[in-house]
């Protein structure tokens, strides 16, 4: 049965939506919609329109026999600065502040509205490269990941610091914490990666940058990729930071245990994605 343009442009959206960056041909949505190729091309040229004007991201339309419609989701610099603005004013309340100089971070990335938007965020700065698997630590970085992992559309992985029978075999380094210098371990499933995968590192917050030099550490044990490391929130660190190439939404200035003072500002996100006027 035939279907109206205005519900093939609802349905398409919803389908192409739920499907970021995948190909989808021009000839199944023809025959989904019994619709002709004309008209299923003059549907996406909307759609294109709609969603560059709207921010919600590019639709690739890619001619020929074996071409189509791809989606990939972004964000737009002013939401995504308004984002961290808001994230800032979140993080700077002093009831949040920690013993040892940490933040309570649980709530807020518990908030499924809040982490869409940060996987929307961190996605954006890989537009135009190649990921494989996004890797986070258990057990904060987990939500981050798969949000990454959702609006990449790809597998996520989950380094752990204890053996998990269910893991199977797995590859295991020794590593040393930025922060206390202790000698600590974290393994991942040896199914979990392969040769040649390019990964990208995310964890919800970063002192002394110990816990993400050790993912670096398996990634290589793999023969893989290292193509980014992305955090929620770093920490201002007196000494020497095991990791230098790295983005950060938010950036933790000051924490003090004694009077509970917290201050935060924007990270080097905007900086780094969308350049130095951001």
């Amino acid at each position: 049965m035939k279907v109206r343009r205005s519900e093939r442009l609802i349905d398409m959206t919803r389908y192409l939506l739920e499907r970021p960056h995948t190909l989808v041909s021009l000839t199944y949505f023809a025959e989904r919609y019994a619709s002709a190729k004309s008209s299923i091309s003059e549907d996406l040229t909307i759609l294109k329109k709609v969603f560059q004007a709207r921010g919600t991201g590019i639709l690739e339309t890619i001619p020929g026999a074996a071409g189509g419609a791809r989606f990939i989701p972004y964000i737009l610099k002013e939401e995504a600065q308004t984002f961290i603005e808001e994230m800032t004013t979140k993080v700077a309340d002093k009831s949040r502040v920690l013993p040892g100089g940490y933040v309570y971070l649980s709530d807020i990335l518990g908030q499924p509205d809040i982490l869409r938007q940060v996987g929307r965020v961190i996605a954006t700065q890989y537009l135009n490269q190649k990921i494989d698997a996004v890797m986070t630590v258990a057990t904060k970085g987990i939500p981050i990941a798969q949000s990454v992992a959702t609006y990449l559309n790809v597998p996520f992985v989950i380094v752990r610091n204890d053996s998990k029978i269910t893991e199977g075999s797995t590859v295991s380094v020794n590593y040393v914490s930025g922060s206390s210098e202790r000698i600590k371990k974290m393994e991942l499933s040896k199914r979990s990666l392969t040769e040649g995968a390019n990964v990208l590192i995310v964890d919800d917050f970063m002192k002394g940058g110990g816990t993400i030099n050790g993912m670096k550490t398996l990634i290589e044990e793999f023969d893989a990729n290292l193509i980014g490391i992305t955090v929620f929130a770093e920490a201002s660190f007196v000494g020497n930071r095991l990791i230098d190439d790295y983005t950060s939404l938010l950036r933790v200035t000051n924490v003090s245990d004694s009077d509970k003072a917290i201050k935060v500002i924007p990270g080097n996100y905007l900086e780094k994605v969308f350049g130095a006027e951001a």
